[in-house]
């Protein structure tokens, strides 16, 4: 595995541009090596878009797939629940015709019961779902369940990586965005990384924090944690990139990343991969 670098679904300067034909040429434009496909308004794969693993084998492109927003791991209501089983399963074959590996799944919500319930809900939940993709011929592709940005969501990072106990194929997709959100801008210098990095490694092992799925962007929060997505021009808002990617070239982890500004994703994950690439 090497490190790789993407947006999430196209900046505003894609334009008009033919998916997935130009792809290729668009992310080399950047130096970029990774896109992560987006069905977070539900899972919908063009026929043209069935060409991308073909075009992604062909350009070394790492190509990851988000899972529906709507899934609720932890819904109080077991017919919510089942259905984000059918949803993790629609995207895990969703993966397979775009050439994913990695399904990023959100975590859900705690509105109405203890976060120790909810957490609960989320695992078996997840149990049923891993089992349906092993059912179906799917076991290939990996669950990644998501730190989330708002303080009354299940997703801080000690929940994610219980919910990535799981399943030992299980990866974390960690945001660092929504993490320092929900922290209300905690995330402050390198050590605070290393922190969390320590966490993952003594939790999963080394293999999974060096496998592990990385979101990124700056994010506007509130008292109640995330409000909005922004660009890397903001100067209010963090986190800060590069003490991360210190943390990680030290380390030698070979992580996805895929950075989700807000209409300059392509750009900031350029960046981003600069900065690391100064480092070597």
């Amino acid at each position: 595995m090497m490190i790789t670098f993407g947006p999430g679904g196209n900046s505003i300067s894609w334009g008009n541009r033919k998916f997935p034909a130009d792809l290729p040429q668009y992310l080399k434009d950047f130096g970029l090596n990774g896109y992560e496909v987006e069905c977070g308004r539900g899972v919908r794969i063009s026929e043209a878009a069935k060409n991308l693993p073909k075009i992604a084998e062909e350009n070394g492109l790492y190509i990851t797939l988000h899972a529906p927003y709507f899934i609720s791991l932890s819904s109080v209501e077991e017919e919510k629940r089942d259905n984000s089983v059918k949803y993790i399963l629609d995207s895990a074959i969703a993966a397979k015709q775009v050439g994913a590996e990695k399904v990023v799944v959100h975590s859900g919500s705690c509105s109405k019961m203890s976060r120790a319930e909810a957490c609960y809900l989320a695992k078996q939940t997840l149990k049923n779902a891993q089992k349906a993709l092993d059912d179906n011929g799917l076991s290939d592709i990996i669950i990644c369940p998501e730190t989330m940005g708002k303080i009354n969501q299940l997703g801080t990072l000690e929940e994610v990586l219980e919910l990535c106990g799981v399943d030992e194929r299980f990866l974390p997709t960690v945001d660092f965005g929504h993490l320092n959100a929900r922290t209300l801008g905690e995330i402050k210098s390198r050590e605070d990384y290393a922190k969390m990095l320590d966490l993952i490694e003594n939790e999963l092992g080394h293999d999974r924090l060096s496998r592990m799925h990385i979101h990124f962007s700056k994010i506007e929060y509130t008292k109640g944690g995330e409000k909005k997505h922004l660009t890397f021009a903001d100067n209010v808002y963090g986190p800060q990139f590069e003490p991360l990617m210190e943390e990680i070239f030290k380390r030698n982890l070979a992580p996805s990343i895929i950075c989700e500004s807000d209409g300059t994703q392509a750009e900031d994950a350029a960046e981003m991969k600069k900065y690391f690439e100064s480092l070597v």
